[in-house]
């Protein structure tokens, strides 16, 4: 395992670490979500699956969340994570091990960067694997009540204590509402013909099956959609974990 630091586009320093498979099946970028960092247990987990198939594989920490890169969480944006993607694979490009095409695997916010860079660059992903994935904005906003809204906006911050990091208050700026309403993935799913994965846990109160089952009846390729029971919207429980981990690599081993 080899962790470093590199420079995004905005001369901002990015937390990388590299885990690479000699004679590599393949090559996986793994990308957490909204306020995430890469030691997440169920990054680890979209990791581990992608190791035991013989994959080397790259994650990170954006900008702009609790991790080890630069910025503050206050001023995340769904622009400033989707570009520090596109900045760690076009480092990527420059290193030895590099694959292409490659395989890309994100939760929730970072799932939908996943399939905006394959609408994007859709000749350079092999399958892809959005896992609790944000869809759209406006069918996000379905799990906001107005009350809500209308303080953020009022105020200028959302104010939500961490699941992950329990005590830290994570405060977000209305900004990020503004930008993310830019971005629907639906419009260029017809773009996504390689293999897709899908899975979301049953609980999922912010990334809603329901919204899950919309974006899976428009891809037009070879896709599955599993639904973890009980599961919440961050995969945290041991059985969870284990259950993802299991559908990954039989995906994986299927479409590999």
């Amino acid at each position: 395992m080899q962790k470093i630091f590199i420079k995004n586009r905005k001369n901002q320093n990015l937390a990388v670490v590299v885990e690479e498979t000699v004679r590599a099946k393949g090559l996986a970028f793994v990308m957490h979500g909204l306020g995430g960092f890469k030691e997440q247990s169920h990054i680890q987990t979209f990791v581990k699956a992608f190791k035991k198939e013989n994959f080397s594989v790259v994650y990170f920490d954006t900008t702009n969340t609790f991790g080890e890169s630069d910025g503050n969480y206050e001023d995340a944006t769904t622009t400033n994570y989707f570009e520090d993607l596109e900045d760690v694979i076009d480092w990527a490009k420059t290193q030895s091990w590099y694959q292409e095409p490659f395989w890309l695997c994100g939760h929730s916010l970072g799932g939908m960067c996943t399939l905006l860079y394959a609408q994007k660059h859709f000749d350079k992903v092999a399958a892809l694997a959005p896992i609790s994935t944000a869809v759209s904005k406006k069918l996000s906003l379905e799990t906001e009540t107005k009350e809500s809204l209308a303080k953020w906006e009022r105020t200028g911050i959302q104010e939500r204590e961490s699941a992950s990091k329990p005590g830290l208050i994570k405060r977000l700026k209305w900004s990020y509402m503004q930008d993310a309403l830019k971005y629907d993935v639906l419009p260029g799913a017809h773009k996504l013909a390689m293999p897709v994965l899908l899975i979301v846990g049953e609980q999922d109160n912010r990334t809603l099956p329901a919204h899950q089952k919309i974006l899976f009846d428009a891809l037009p390729g070879p896709k599955e959609f599993h639904v973890i029971k009980g599961a919440p919207h961050t995969f945290r429980e041991p059985a969870h974990l284990a259950q993802i981990e299991k559908i990954l690599r039989a995906w994986i081993q299927r479409i590999g």
